[in-house]
């Protein structure tokens, strides 16, 4: 193979494979890393069941809490970050779609998007989903069933 175009291949190689690892950022999607790093650091777990490309309420909490700065900053020092997608039609690594199926049935997830706030060994503490009222409320709420 030519040097020069393995000089290109490798990096690009890389760089798919960690963004395969993180959905977004500060996001995980896989619930090995996550698992690990709550036993880690001690914080529980908040895993989204999300439709990412078609579900209206998914779209809607995440534009209206996930991608703001108010809940990044929360986020960062109370929670590891999950991400659980399940697309129509973003391209998915066929392990993490396996991974996310499991995931769901073992939860009994019905509908999205569906937040579970979970232990490092998967012990549920509470749920959640779209609440109104932008980034400071659904904090409130999070922060409630984290108390518990």
């Amino acid at each position: 193979m030519n040097k020069n175009l393995t000089r290109w291949i490798l990096p690009i190689f890389v760089l798919a494979s960690a963004s395969m690892a993180q959905a977004a950022e500060g996001w995980l999607t896989s619930w090995d890393e996550a698992a690990k790093q709550s036993k880690k650091t001690g914080r529980p777990i908040l895993a989204d069941f999300t439709g990412s490309d078609w579900c209206s309420w998914c779209i809607k909490l995440k534009k209206e809490v996930f991608n703001t700065k108010e809940f990044k900053a929360w986020a960062k020092t109370n929670v590891i970050l999950l991400e659980l997608d399940f697309p129509n039609s973003k391209p998915q690594p066929a392990a993490i779609k396996k991974q996310n199926e499991a995931l769901a049935r073992k939860y009994k997830i019905e509908g999205y998007p569906t937040i579970l706030f979970l232990k490092a060994d998967g012990t549920k503490i509470g749920q959640s989903g779209y609440e109104p009222g932008g980034p400071n409320a659904w904090i409130a709420s999070a922060k409630k069933i984290l108390k518990k």
